[in-house]
């Protein structure tokens, strides 16, 4: 694992450039969704969870607000179809709710371009070559979600964000930023509720752990 996030010249001013002016320019947007979240769903206006950020290392990423916190008897939280507010489907349809995130890379936590964080429950089960994207920041956007987002099967995405990582490059950065806007406008491969389309990534590994009675290879993720 490299002591710095593998990079080329200019990707980070890059980020830190087109963050900066489009948490200005959208300010006023910024704003509007806030107190729509405030009047759908109360405080707090953002979600905030730990995610393996460079090097699996924690970082909060941030986003706007979408389900509400119901809890079925045991005090489990109930599936996500059933938290979902009409404004949170809005905001996921349209990936609103991920604006925030531009507060993440000014911060350097993240990139504009990247494979998405994912849970912390998921290390154990990435393989060696997935490991690839903990050389990197985490994204906002990336390769897999301009090929399918979460309609792809975990196989998939996860070789997406692999092969990003190996043909890092400006103008691959460049081709992704320019596919997610079309894919935002045409809201290509957007459900709002995750539940789904998208099985946990543990689950399923540890389903194909049990039926090929074999362990994963454990990824080796020191710094």
């Amino acid at each position: 694992m490299p002591s710095r996030p593998r990079s080329y010249p200019g990707k980070r001013l890059l980020d830190v450039l087109v963050a900066g002016t489009a948490l200005l320019v959208l300010l006023p947007l910024l704003g509007l969704i806030a107190l729509l979240v405030w009047f759908s769903l109360g405080r707090p206006i953002f979600f905030r969870q730990e995610r393996p950020g460079f090097a699996a290392r924690p970082f909060r990423i941030l986003k706007f607000r979408t389900m509400r916190e119901a809890r079925d008897a045991q005090g489990r939280l109930l599936p996500d179809g059933q938290r979902l507010t009409r404004v949170g489907a809005f905001l996921r349809r349209t990936s609103l709710d991920e604006l925030p995130e531009l507060w993440n890379v000014l911060r350097g936590e993240m990139s504009l371009v990247g494979p998405r964080p994912l849970l912390f429950r998921y290390l154990p089960y990435f393989r060696p070559r997935e490991c690839l994207r903990f050389e990197v920041r985490p994204g906002i956007t990336g390769l897999a979600q301009v090929s399918g987002r979460n309609c792809l099967g975990w196989d998939q995405r996860l070789e997406l964000d692999a092969r990003y990582v190996e043909n890092l490059s400006l103008g691959q950065d460049l081709r992704i930023l320019g596919r997610t806007v079309l894919a935002v406008l045409l809201r290509e491969g957007a459900s709002p509720d995750v539940d789904q389309v998208e099985s946990w990534l543990d689950e399923e590994r540890a389903a194909e752990r049990r039926a090929s009675s074999g362990p994963l290879p454990t990824p080796d993720l020191k710094v």
